[in-house]
């Protein structure tokens, strides 16, 4: 998923969703109402589930909408609309019984057709989701993408309102770890219908199936909140009543605000880290999320290897993450995060065993050489370009940082920076309107093809242009030939990192974390480094 820059205190730190701050919780004594107030860094982009591709929304319909399964704390897999699975021999037929008691916060009730409706959406050509590539491996999902069959055929059925079939077209190791994902649950046809291009675009343009509803978003403004569904199933559970969120780029006065008990949550960085690590509130939380460079290779200069590596290795990513971020974010490996997947044979983490140190390493000696071979291959004396991120404090002193770095390369060498929205840097990368762009991906799921395959040619996350025929088909191998072998599928996937890698197809930077202090009263927030961050269907604040 995408990620934005988040605010950090006095330093830079970029930072996925859950890096909330909860700011003057309380519980009402005469109502017993449970309240608190969460900050964000940016604005909710969108809450269409066929659209959506960012932290922040994604985060946002996690908790307002529901599918077939929520996933527990390491990423377990537990029923919520399903309350049985049958899998058939082959891995390739599911068949899910739904619970009849669930309904839409318009009355509605939610049943099969929901899904089948949801699904046939997002995989459409028409609704152009950027994650409609997730649901490759679901029978004619690839057909339909390539424009060879129509989206109406997708391996979904309803078997009357309560039972559910998926077809695949080969087993998809992960699948059930896709139906926690918030683009594989259902929507409401009548409410899409009815909202048409606007569905998605506002709090009172949706319908909502989850534990929560959303109030007072309007699609511009910088404060709205969530509030306990009574439609929900099992809203009995649901202890929190209201979430109150704000859009706050400057956070520099949020360890002041937490310390006055004005904030429940709040993000530390550098010398407050080592002032705080020892408090009972500390939290370090370890994402499954890289932040990198894409170099646009519609640039030709971009298009060299060279110049790519030369840019990579003039970056010293130890000051990076030791004195400018100092939140806990480490040194990457490579591209897919550390953490997230082990060899099914040897147990060794996947990151170190595809790992290419020349890729994340600086050389600043060889980098210039580099850099003087692929300007003279590219006809060129000099290196110019824009590197683009977002405009919260964080965004701009990373790119100054990165700035900086890149132009020890030589007096013949100047970087601009650019500093805009979260939802115009989307946008720009989207359609290629940058040079360089700082880029952030979190694992949608605890698996390294969560990663890799965006990189695939014509992927609509690919957006730097990057292609290799050999990338490509090991990729392609490891969800077909070799899907039901493990071994396979794991040097399919190794092979493939260190190409992408050796190729230097993309920058990385740093693999993120985030220390936060935690108001010890509010529990129940479960939280995984990989899909979405944080389900709030269980928050409470004790006393």
């Amino acid at each position: 998923m995408q990620i934005k820059s988040a605010v950090k205190l006095g330093v830079v730190a970029l930072a996925s969703t859950f890096v909330l701050a909860a700011c003057g919780s309380k519980t009402s004594d005469s109502a017993k109402k449970q309240s608190v107030n969460f900050m964000v860094a940016s604005e909710i982009p969108t809450m269409d589930t066929s659209k959506v591709t960012d932290t922040i929304g994604l985060t946002q319909l996690a908790n307002t909408e529901e599918g077939l399964y929520r996933l527990g704390k390491n990423s377990s897999v537990h029923n919520a609309l399903a309350t049985k699975t049958v899998v058939s021999k082959d891995k390739k037929t599911y068949t899910f019984t739904l619970r009849k008691n669930a309904k839409w916060s318009n009355g509605d009730k939610v049943t099969a057709k929901d899904f089948v409706y949801s699904w046939q959406r997002t995989v459409n050509p028409k609704t152009a989701s950027e994650y409609a590539y997730l649901f490759s491996g679901i029978k004619n999902a690839d057909k339909i993408a390539a424009g060879k069959a129509n989206y109406k055929t997708l391996g979904i059925k309803a078997d009357g309102d309560y039972k559910l079939t998926v077809t695949l077209d080969r087993p998809v190791p992960y699948f059930k770890l896709l139906m926690g994902f918030a683009l594989f649950f259902p929507q409401n046809q009548k409410a899409v219908e009815k909202y048409g291009s606007k569905y998605g675009t506002a709090s009172n343009k949706l319908v909502y199936n989850g534990p929560y509803k959303s109030v007072g978003w309007t699609g511009t403004n910088l404060k709205w909140k969530l509030v306990k569904n009574p439609q929900y199933w099992n809203k009995k559970n649901i202890k929190m009543d209201t979430i109150n969120y704000q859009v706050v780029k400057d956070s520099s006065t949020a360890l002041n605000l937490y310390n006055s008990k004005k904030l429940d949550v709040t993000t530390i960085t550098g010398s407050q880290v080592a002032q705080y690590k020892n408090n009972k509130a500390y939290k370090l939380r370890k994402e499954a999320s890289t932040f990198y460079l894409q170099l646009n290779e519609k640039r030709s200069y971009f298009k060299n290897k060279k110049i790519r590596q030369a840019v990579s290795m003039s970056i010293d990513r130890n000051q990076l993450t030791s004195k400018v971020l100092a939140d806990g974010s480490q040194n990457p490996l490579g591209y897919v995060s550390a953490g997230l997947a082990e060899n099914p044979k040897t147990g060794q983490d996947f990151a170190k065993e595809a790992q290419v140190k020349s890729a994340v390493t600086q050389n600043l000696t060889q980098a210039k050489k580099l850099l003087k071979e692929g300007l003279k291959e590219e006809g060129m004396s000099s290196l110019k370009f824009t590197l683009m991120a977002d405009d919260t404090p964080a965004g701009k002193a990373t790119n100054e940082f990165l700035q900086s770095q890149i132009e020890k390369l030589g007096s013949n060498v100047k970087v601009t920076v650019q500093n805009i929205p979260f939802k115009t840097r989307l946008t720009n990368s989207t359609n290629g309107k940058f040079d360089a762009v700082v880029t952030g991906w979190g694992a949608d799921f605890a698996d390294p093809i969560s990663f890799l395959q965006l990189f695939v040619t014509g992927n609509s996350n690919n957006n730097g242009s990057w292609s290799n025929k050999e990338y490509d088909k090991l990729i392609k191998a490891s969800s077909t030939t070799d899907a039901n072998n493990e071994e396979k599928r794991w040097d399919d996937m190794v092979k493939a990192e260190k190409i992408l890698m050796q190729e230097q197809g993309i920058v990385p930077i740093y693999q993120q974390a985030a220390s936060q202090l935690w108001n010890t009263k509010l529990k129940g927030e479960v939280y995984n480094s990989a899909g979405i961050n944080f389900d709030y269907s269980g928050l409470n604040l004790t006393k």
